[in-house]
């Protein structure tokens, strides 16, 4: 028995089974079903399921452990890179606890340089790993993936056209990273700018000039890099002193300014070698070049070159060499003064017989009673 309840009313009364399969004889759109046909499809549905289950089970099973294998294969290459840049900025920093540690490393540069690298790999890691794991489940559903890797290959190839500054500037800069080119705190010539690197980028590289501004500089417009800070540098001084002055005294008295700058503090760390006078550069009628040189710590060149300046000058005026521009010498007074110094030259109108002054005559009125 089947008891109804219509919207908003009471309920129906109980319909039987034998009137419902009237109600259904007589609608003429029912096609009646009979248990054989049932059964058959029951039948049917049973062993086809039965007959794919194993499939599925398959399949399922197939992409679970491309995923764990992905995912898990991941996470250790990504720990393992991890561990690595740790690694590398732990030895940058127990090296800079070091007398030499300043000169040798710089633990700023050095973390950027080790983040930026360990970025790239992660990112390419990853990459690599999951777009796999997407390409074998994607295999795993029986899916040609000829059209579709082609379809990617035309994609990328569009995407390199037009984004090819954006692809230059990522390689330019990675290259430039696992080369170390260059790293925070150097002070570089670019090209397009120089100042100090203030920091390195996958596209962009910061510069800081002299007078305090900002540059970004693209890292695919770098053509060439100059850096003035690894290594040493060469501070040069020229000294012009009068062609008169005698040279053994002269070099004598550099020297011994020199001498004494490269043992006070803080030159003698800043000085990397003795102060080499290397002779003349340049000799005039009225003045003659005297180079100096001397290898110095990497970014203290302009330092030493103005203190190296300063001693050298005290030392010559010490001595009574005066250099090229000093104070120009007096006149002497007691020679008489030339009386004809404060006289014109003579004119030529002076001279009544001259023609320039009988052109400037004027001439006699005619007269016109004759």
């Amino acid at each position: 028995m089947i008891r109804e309840r219509l919207p908003g009313g009471p309920l129906v009364p109980p319909l039987s089974w034998s009137a419902l399969r009237t109600a259904a004889a007589d609608d003429p759109t029912h096609v009646p079903v009979t248990l054989d046909e049932a059964a058959e499809k029951a039948t049917n549905a049973a062993g086809w399921v039965e007959q794919n289950w194993s499939t599925w089970l398959n399949t399922g099973l197939k992409i679970v452990l491309i995923l764990v294998v992905a995912f898990t294969l991941r996470m250790l290459v990504r720990k393992a890179l991890t561990k690595l840049i740790d690694r590398m900025n732990r030895s940058a920093q127990a090296v800079e606890g070091t007398a030499l540690g300043g000169l040798l490393v710089n633990a700023e540069r050095r973390r950027q340089r080790s983040e930026a690298i360990g970025s790239v790999l992660r990112s390419v890691a990853s990459f690599l790993i999951l777009g796999t794991a997407g390409l074998m489940i994607l295999g795993a559903f029986k899916i040609d993936l000829a059209p579709l890797l082609a379809s990617a290959g035309v994609a990328g190839v569009a995407i390199g056209f037009g984004a090819r500054n954006l692809v230059t500037d990522f390689l330019s800069g990675v290259f430039m990273i696992l080369e170390d080119q260059y790293g925070v705190g150097d002070s570089v010539d670019a090209g397009v700018a120089s100042g100090e690197v203030v920091e390195v980028g996958l596209r962009v590289t910061k510069l800081r000039g002299v007078d305090g501004e900002i540059w970004y500089v693209r890292n695919g417009e770098i053509k060439r890099i100059g850096n003035l800070s690894q290594g040493w540098a060469t501070a040069a001084v020229d000294v012009t002193v009068r062609p008169t002055e005698d040279l053994d005294r002269v070099s004598a008295v550099i020297t011994e300014a020199a001498d004494s700058m490269s043992k006070d503090e803080p030159w003698n760390e800043r000085l990397w070698g003795p102060v080499e006078i290397l002779g003349l550069t340049e000799v005039l009628l009225d003045s003659m070049t005297i180079r100096v040189n001397a290898k110095t710590m990497p970014g203290k060149k302009l330092g030493v070159e103005r203190e190296l300046r300063w001693r050298i000058k005290r030392a010559l005026d010490a001595a009574g060499i005066r250099i090229v521009g000093g104070i120009p010498p007096q006149a002497d007074e007691s020679k008489p003064a030339d009386p004809t110094a404060g006289m014109s030259a003579p004119s030529a109108f002076a001279s009544p017989a001259s023609p320039q002054s009988a052109a400037a005559t004027p001439l006699p009125k005619p007269d016109l009673n004759k």
